[in-house]
This record gives C-alpha cells, sequence and structure tokens, in this order.
C-alpha cells in the first residue's frame, strides 16, 4: 500500500443538512470488464488509503463482495461505520409499489449495513434493460418520464428516510425540466443529485440550477469514461483526456490528463467519483485533491472546453416512438400531470 492520505486533509463538500462529506469519492462500476473479487478488492484498498465515500448500486453485481470488505474492515477497526458515506441506487425493475423497500433492504443484506447514507434512483423511469445488452436493444414497454410515475416512487424512497433504512435521498440522470416538474411536490427534497460531468461535458444549467437549491452534484464519468461499454461509444464523442488544452495543462503539473478532470471537478465544486482497480491510480485520484490545486487561469481554460459531449447517452432506455437518444433528455420527454 503506498502511503495512505489523511483523510482529514481531504477537501469537505457540506450538504443542505450542514453535514461535511469528502470532495472525492470511489465509484463501483466496473463489472463489463473486471470481477466482483476484483472491484471489492480496491474498495478494500481504497478505504485503507484514505477514501471515505463509495458509491454502490445493485445493478453492479458486486454489493455482496464489498459488503464483506466493509464488514472486515469495520471488525478491524480500519474505519467504523459512521466514518464511511456509503450510497447505493436501486434499478429500473424496482420502480413498483413496494420495490423500492425490497430493493434496498437486499442491498442493505449485501452490504452488511443497517443503513446506507445515500439511496439514489438510478434512472427517473422504469424502463429496464438487462445489464449488459446491445446498444441497439429496445424494451417494448418502455415509456417517456412521467411526473405522477416518478413521484410514486420518491413517495417509498421518503418513507425510507422517515424509516431510517436511508439517511438522504438522491436522484440521478435528471434534466431541468424533469427537476422542474417534480421538486415541488417533494416533501424531502434530494440532497445529491447524480449526473454525468466531465471537462467536456459541464451541464452548467443543470449544475446551476441544483447548486443554487442546495441540492449537491456528484459527477460520474468525472474523466471521461474512456473505457465505457461500447455500446455506450459513437463516432463523434469526444476523448477528455486527449484534448489538447487539458494535455498541455496536464503537462504543466506534471500528471496525467485524467488527474487535472478531477481537479477541475473538485475545485468546481461538484463530488467526481472515479473507479479504478489498480492502486496507483486510486491513491492518485485521492491525492490530487489535496495537493498542487489548478491556477484560476487553468480553470477557466478548461471551462471552455465544453462541448457538449454526452457520453452516457441511455439509448437503451428509448421507448417505441422515440426517433433518437436524445428525445431521453429533451423537453419532449416530460410528461407532466397536465399532459397525462
Amino acid at each position: 500500500m503506498k502511503q495512505a492520505i489523511n483523510p482529514a486533509d481531504v477537501p469537505k463538500r457540506k450538504l443542505r443538512s450542514g453535514e461535511s462529506i469528502p470532495c472525492i469519492g470511489m465509484g463501483t462500476f466496473g463489472s463489463d470488464r473486471f470481477t466482483p473479487e476484483q472491484i471489492s478488492g480496491a474498495v478494500a484498498g481504497a478505504i485503507r488509503c484514505g477514501y471515505r465515500l463509495f458509491d454502490c448500486a445493485a445493478v453492479y453485481g458486486n454489493e455482496t463482495q464489498i459488503g464483506e470488505v466493509f464488514a472486515q474492515a469495520f471488525s478491524e477497526g480500519v474505519v467504523k461505520r459512521d466514518e464511511l458515506f456509503i450510497a447505493t441506487k436501486f434499478w429500473n425493475d424496482m420502480h413498483g409499489q413496494g420495490d423500492v423497500l425490497l430493493s434496498l433492504a437486499q442491498s442493505l443484506k449485501d452490504l452488511q449495513l443497517d443503513y446506507v447514507d445515500a439511496l439514489y434512483m438510478h434512472w427517473p423511469f422504469p424502463n429496464y434493460h438487462a445489464p449488459g445488452c446491445d446498444g441497439d436493444s429496445r424494451n417494448p414497454d418502455s415509456r417517456p418520464f412521467r411526473a405522477a410515475e416518478f413521484l410514486s416512487v420518491w413517495r417509498q424512497m421518503e418513507r425510507l428516510v422517515d424509516m431510517g433504512l436511508t439517511r438522504y435521498i438522491g436522484m440521478s440522470n435528471m434534466t431541468v425540466p424533469k427537476l422542474e416538474a417534480v421538486l415541488p411536490q417533494c416533501r424531502i427534497q434530494p440532497a445529491l443529485i447524480e449526473m454525468e460531468l466531465h471537462p467536456s461535458f459541464q451541464q452548467e444549467e443543470l449544475y446551476r440550477y441544483c447548486t443554487e437549491r442546495g441540492i449537491l452534484p456528484v459527477g460520474f464519468c468525472p474523466i471521461g469514461s474512456p473505457t465505457r461499454p461500447d455500446r455506450d461509444k459513437t463516432e463523434t464523442d469526444v476523448t477528455d483526456i486527449a484534448m489538447p488544452e487539458l494535455v498541455e495543462i496536464a503537462k504543466a503539473h506534471n500528471v496525467h490528463p485524467a488527474v487535472i478532470c478531477l481537479k477541475w471537478a473538485v475545485q468546481r465544486g461538484q463530488i467526481p467519483i472515479p473507479f479504478s482497480v489498480y492502486e496507483n491510480e486510486y491513491v492518485s485520484n485521492l491525492r490530487c485533491t489535496t495537493e498542487d490545486p489548478l491556477l484560476p487561469e487553468e480553470m477557466e481554460r478548461l471551462a471552455r472546453l465544453e462541448c457538449n459531449n454526452r457520453l452516457i447517452k441511455g439509448q437503451v432506455f428509448l421507448w417505441p416512438e422515440a426517433e433518437h437518444w436524445e428525445d431521453l433528455w429533451d423537453l419532449d420527454g416530460v410528461i407532466t400531470p397536465e399532459k397525462e
């Protein structure tokens, strides 16, 4: 194990409750390339090197192995439960009445926890597809986002907060029109929202909308996800870590371009959740938040790299009448109670 980073040295972000949590976490999606044992092994190493925030999900297929790591870390006194911020997400086939509780109960059993710190709705609709399916796959039962349908699921999540099974609840893969359709009707507001965020896809409007309302953005694909599944790749995609301006800044700091993506994310204010099974990479990812910050002029240069380069397009969730993956994210994909 490389020299551990003191968790106290890692910058913090504040939730709407006033609680502070780490400015960076470890994602755990890698099932398309790595075994559950490899991923849980990385989690074990990450805990020992100083990570205190972990982003899990039922659909990743590795919560049982990660739960064993958590249990061992607690029993050995490596870390206390209340020192970790652990999140999980329920998949699209668990939106029915009572299903959210069942999904969380299974995640708690697998993770060997009494509660999670945050529970996310993975996608804002019940458009199921099997993990690892082809990018051209379509489910004939898929349908556009419906505010009333979303809120029925959110009510289940609110009850889980009341029950003490999760401390916070969050959303993921939302848009401003979708948020405007549901936030006024939420009894418990989301504490966090996961969204794709990297230098070539900064989602400034959505980002600002959330931060102005006290919702903390959590950024997935923080380095542009160059190793994402092939089904999510298209010929027009931009590779962030190959962008000349970013590479130039990386050379000035004598680091890999991926590190610059993470520094940018942290200094901007979101929580990136990079993933790696390699110790040198996940240690570097954490350490970079504690040293050698980017200069203001470098942050300005990186802000100009925005080119609407959405990488996780979600085309497998499209409904039969939809013509293009953009329909998933546009206003036309929002059905409010007035339209229903």
